[in-house]
């Protein structure tokens, strides 16, 4: 195929996406998703579960908020303790178990990014274009970008005093091979991250949330052994400065409504049905294997 057609399937199943997370209440019908791509319902079916990795109609049975609210039920009280019993032989392996964090020294922290030349590069995924950027030392910043020049001026603000080159490297390869339908051959993924310890204790605890699972910040608080410092922990989430690795949008309010999410709330509702539906396929799959 094509990398023209590629960028015209892109674009398709990217802009279903946006009009199922848009219109999940309607419960559209696989006509209705057809239309909307403007192919016929077969192409739509076979595309989108292509792409996506899961069919239309398993997609937007996760999107819901009743789904949201469920998987937050079901991991309250072992979130934490019972992160890591998820998947960890054959195709269940996740990617947290990849990702380690190195944090800036106090120095490097200090003085903005000086003396750091930091690559970066625009990539393409299910949930709209990426950007990816880093050091000599790992994936310093990820994030979804609607305007280049915005995302990169955003990068520029991070890192007032650091070099920057556009240019490709391993670790963003490794980064962005998670948005890729196999997570049974992921390398360690290396970040180099600057921020307050506080903000590293936040990040690293994210890192411990299954995938299809959702948190809140009062369970992140407790969890740090600082019960009362909800609204911090909000920020440091907030903060996040790596998109979908670090995974922020899986940490919603303690009622089942979604709230925030610095790269929008489409965006947030979509990566949570994509990865809910992940999660129960695999599942599937490894009971249909045993």
């Amino acid at each position: 195929m094509s990398n023209k057609q590629d960028e015209i399937n892109f674009a398709r199943v990217a802009d279903a996406i946006e009009y199922i997370t848009r219109n999940y209440q309607e419960q559209p019908s696989l006509f209705d998703m057809a239309e909307e791509a403007n192919v016929s319902i077969y192409h739509f079916q076979r595309l989108f579960t292509e792409w996506a990795g899961v069919s239309p109609k398993k997609f937007l049975q996760y999107i819901s908020v009743n789904r949201a609210k469920r998987i937050l039920k079901e991991g309250q009280g072992s979130l934490f303790d019972a992160a890591f019993e998820i998947g960890l032989s054959g195709t269940g392996r996740l990617h947290e178990l990849f990702i380690h964090i190195e944090g800036m020294t106090p120095g490097e922290y200090k003085v903005g990014g000086k003396g750091l030349t930091i690559n970066y590069r625009f990539a393409k995924t299910l949930f709209g274009e990426i950007l990816v950027a880093s050091t000599s030392k790992g994936v310093c910043y990820m994030t979804f970008c609607d305007n280049r020049e915005q995302a990169l001026a955003e990068l520029g603000h991070h890192f007032p005093f650091a070099t920057f080159e556009k240019h490709p490297d391993e670790f963003q390869e490794r980064a962005l091979a998670v948005f890729s339908m196999d997570w049974t051959n992921l390398n360690e993924v290396k970040l180099h991250l600057r921020g307050t310890e506080f903000q590293l204790k936040v990040w690293e605890t994210l890192l411990k949330i299954p995938m299809g699972t959702l948190t809140t910040y009062g369970d992140i608080a407790s969890y740090l052994d600082s019960p009362s410092s909800s609204r911090a922990v909000g920020t440091a989430v907030g903060d996040n400065p790596v998109a979908f690795l670090i995974p922020c949008h899986r940490v919603i309010r303690s009622t089942g409504a979604l709230g925030g999410y610095h790269w929008g709330l489409t965006r947030k509702t979509a990566i949570i049905g994509w990865e809910a539906a992940k999660i129960e396929e695999q599942r599937n799959r490894l009971m249909t294997d045993n």
